[in-house]
């Protein structure tokens, strides 16, 4: 063997002891082993299946036993008790309305809707008569909460117009001016109403002929006539609405009022009255006035 033959011996000689000494402190877990990369935690099925939170959705409700309600449940519970043991007349416009608007919007503070409310529409019947489109437009109110307010004053209307039906004009004047009133001091535009008599003065019908616009409503004195003849009835009432709020009468109220008295009194129909509606209970008689 040749000297570079023996020192190349030596050399591969010192490198297998130096791997046997290397792998002997890897597997006794010593400080020399290479570096790895860390795998990543596996995740536990039930993680890996769980679905993202929902930002949109309301956190969980706290069950214990200091959970708080919100503070409007105890007025909602102190103004039911109020409504059912003193009656309505001790309650203000607004906290009836509070007391409806409860079983529409359950999850809500709602004094300062009510009081809205009464204040861009001005009266506790005016928010039920209140448009779909005013309150949507306006309040952003759902369809839900719209019925909720409205059907209130389809009921009161309906109540009201029981209390003149087939009863005499003269015992119930005010009651069937209230219920004009009601029906059409808010419409947002002119509508003519015709309330038929039968030979005893009592109120056999009650039709909505026409709707204009917000200041006018096209009439036409046949079909007044025409529909009197057809309920066999012997007098009639004119009724429409200024939705100004203003219930003065203007000269095209005056002579059309003319022009149909011309066409019934020719037939043998009387017309008894013609009467506008304005707002906050205004309203005008023709007869009263002496415009007929």
């Amino acid at each position: 063997m040749t000297g570079k033959q023996g020192a190349l011996g030596e050399a591969m000689a010192a490198s297998v002891e130096a791997d046997d000494d290397l792998l002997a402190r890897m597997l006794a877990g010593g400080g020399d082993a290479p570096a790895r990369r860390k795998a990543k935690p596996a995740k536990s099925a039930a993680a890996a299946k769980s679905p993202p939170p929902d930002p949109a959705a309301a956190p969980a409700a706290d069950t214990g036993a200091e959970a708080e309600k919100p503070h409007y449940h105890g007025h909602r519970d102190r103004l039911r008790e109020r409504f059912l043991s003193a009656g309505p007349d001790a309650l203000q416009d607004y906290e009836l309305l509070e007391l409806l608007l409860f079983q529409a919007i359950p999850r809500r503070d709602v004094k300062p809707l009510a009081k809205e409310l009464l204040t861009a529409f001005g009266s506790l019947w005016a928010v039920t008569q209140a448009s779909p489109e005013q309150l949507k437009a306006r309040f952003g109110f759902s369809d839900g909460i719209i019925a909720a307010l409205r059907v209130v004053g389809a009921i009161g209307l309906r109540m009201a117009r029981q209390q003149v039906i087939g009863q005499p004009i003269l015992s119930s004047w005010q009651k069937l001016l209230d219920y004009c009133a009601g029906a059409m001091a808010h419409e947002p535009v002119e509508q003519f109403r015709l309330l038929f008599l039968d030979r005893k003065n009592t109120l056999i019908a009650d039709e909505v002929q026409q709707r204009g616009t917000v200041d006018h409503t096209p009439v036409y004195p046949r079909e007044v006539v025409r529909r009197a003849l057809e309920l066999s009835a012997s007098a009639v009432i004119l009724v429409h609405n200024h939705p100004s709020g203003d219930p003065t009468p203007s000269r095209a109220d005056i002579e059309m009022t003319k022009q149909i008295m011309a066409a019934a009194t020719a037939l043998g129909v009387v017309v008894h009255d013609h009467v506008i509606i304005g707002k906050g209970g205004r309203y005008v008689s023709f007869k009263s006035a002496g415009l007929m």
